[in-house]
């Protein structure tokens, strides 16, 4: 069941918007990877980050 406001939307105008949202997800990847590339992150310190973020809540619904 999609919500009210979208509920209907063509298939054309979902696959545009799911095109934007992806571009943009990309986009921030290759930045936050320039960072990380920048800031001389260590392999344990990277690591250390990945365990944090697997140890965080699932969101329901």
């Amino acid at each position: 069941m999609l919500p009210h406001r979208i509920g209907n939307w063509s298939l054309s105008s979902l696959q545009q918007r799911l095109v934007k949202t992806g571009g943009r997800l990309v986009k921030h990847a290759r930045y936050f990877w320039l960072l990380l590339a920048e800031s001389h992150l260590t392999r344990r310190l990277f690591g250390a980050m990945l365990r944090r973020i697997e140890s965080l809540p699932l969101p329901t619904g």
